[in-house]
């Protein structure tokens, strides 16, 4: 059986990458977003339901957190790079 990328990412002996959040317990009794800039930190059980601001080197985009995104990275879900769209055909 392979391993999916995620566990890959980070040997298990180091345990999930993350920052500390010092707003986090006034984030869930007031439902107001996180501001972050830490695209690295993995995403934990703990943060099903919070709403987090993260940083795509231009703007924050909203993320809310959900079951399916734990383990994942919060910088998957705030994408940095336009789409190429390339040139328009000459229409021949």
């Amino acid at each position: 059986m392979l391993c999916s990328p995620v566990l890959l990412a980070r040997s298990a002996w180091k345990g999930p990458f993350f920052t500390s959040f010092p707003n986090i317990a006034e984030s869930l009794r007031t439902n107001a977003p996180i501001r972050t800039s830490a695209r690295a930190c993995t995403v934990l059980p703990n943060f099903i339901g919070m709403r987090f601001l993260v940083h795509n080197g231009k703007q924050y985009v909203p993320v809310s957190i959900t079951p399916e995104m734990v383990g994942h990275k919060l910088g998957e879900f705030a994408p940095s790079r336009q789409p190429y769209k390339g040139r328009p055909s000459k229409g021949r």
